[in-house]
């Protein structure tokens, strides 16, 4: 089975919807107009139910199959840009200074819309299907949000599926890993309280940027000398910030950055390596070193029947050569994650055509992957709502 035919008609309208959410971008918890348009969109396709503000700017669409059924499926997307500015050149390029979908997301939330209006006409399922569109993925807690706003208590779904555009895989490549498949994700802030001096005269000082310098290094050591091998691990410093003159040495410095892993336990023990440095460091050079370390993303665990069931329904769509189950490991973190620790279900990638990797000022997302999204999305819950 090809893209599916219905969904294949309003290809165009797709790619229109699409390009008009990547020229007017939104930051994660500011997707006023996303969320106002995908509210008036699914009410305009006869969607049974739209409820709209749930983590503050999310929407959720029900649909109820004209057979009767006691399941639920749930099917998400995310709806936010990336806060960086775009370099593409695109004639639908971003509007919005600072906002760009860099990411894909603008992507996801038309697949998603195209799966809700095919599903909405065709009814061809027993039971009901949920199209949770969620605010704020990138880093947030939009799913956090939600969740805390009811969603599964307000929306009950027996599973729940998501999807992830992929530059770097061949178009139409549909993969998946059952199991642990993308990174947690912690964020960190170090701050250094040191004592400031002319530059001139250091030995008056207690520098905050030696000390932040060797903390550094130091903090390489955590993952190659305290986790085991064969656990997967990354702490990457990304931020220093520290002075304002040349000849001022600073009374602070800042180190931020992010530790990705696999397990709680990987989790749980560099936390404690890198706690235990910066009170040594403190200790050792006189000053007071504050650590602030922020869990964001949990691991995301696909479940591992549900994801053969999704590549099986993608294998329709795509053919089986080009469905897989895949045993790769992605460093990158997802907050669908957050879902899946209270429904089960699986999260995949689909590839598109393009030589830029997302989250990159030049990504440019490929329109013809959509209507092959938004046909898998709908035929996993006809499958899994077969009756």
């Amino acid at each position: 089975m090809p893209v599916l035919p219905k969904i294949a008609d309003y290809a165009e309208e797709l790619t229109a919807i699409r390009r008009d959410f990547h020229e007017h971008p939104e930051i994660g918890f500011e997707e006023v107009r996303t969320s106002g348009i995908v509210a008036e969109l699914l009410k305009k396709w006869g969607v049974d139910e739209v409820h709209t503000g749930l983590g503050k700017t999310g929407v959720i669409g029900v649909i109820k199959g004209k057979r009767d059924g006691g399941r639920t499926v749930g099917l998400r997307a995310d709806m936010d840009a990336l806060p960086m500015d775009e370099l593409t050149n695109l004639p639908y390029a971003s509007k919005n200074p600072g906002a760009f979908h860099g990411c894909g997301h603008d992507s996801h939330t038309t697949m998603l819309l195209g799966a809700a209006r095919y599903l909405a006409e065709t009814r061809d399922f027993a039971g009901c299907a949920v199209m949770i569109f969620q605010p704020a993925e990138e880093g947030l807690g939009g799913a956090r949000a939600m969740l805390a706003d009811g969603l599964f208590e307000k929306f009950p779904c027996d599973e729940i599926y998501g999807m992830h555009n992929n530059p770097m895989a061949d178009a139409n490549q549909f993969r998946i890993k059952p199991g642990p498949a993308m990174a947690g994700a912690t964020f960190f802030d170090i701050t250094i309280n040191g004592i400031g001096s002319h530059g001139a005269q250091p030995h008056h000082a207690r520098d905050p940027i030696v000390i932040a310098a060797a903390l550094v290094q130091a903090l390489q050591s955590v993952v190659s000398r305290n986790v085991q091998p064969t656990e997967p691990a990354v702490l990457s410093v990304t931020q220093i910030h520290s002075g304002s003159a040349y000849n001022v040495v600073p009374d602070k410095a800042v180190l931020c950055g992010t530790i990705r892993y696999f397990s709680d336990e990987v989790r749980d023990l560099v936390h404690d390596r890198v706690t235990k440095l910066c009170a040594g460091f403190a200790e050792s050079y006189e000053v007071e070193i504050v650590p602030d370390l922020r869990p964001i993303f949990d691991v995301l665990m696909n479940d591992a029947d549900l994801s053969e069931a999704y590549r099986d329904a993608a294998a329709e769509i795509v053919g089986a050569d080009n469905a897989a189950i895949t045993p790769e490991l992605v460093t990158g973190s997802e907050d669908f994650a957050d879902m899946l620790k209270v429904v089960p279900g699986a999260y995949c990638t689909l590839g598109h055509k393009g030589s830029v990797p997302v989250h990159n000022p030049g990504f440019i997302l490929d329109d013809d992957m959509l209507p092959i999204g938004a046909s898998i999305m709908a035929r996993i819950v006809e499958k899994r709502l077969a009756g």
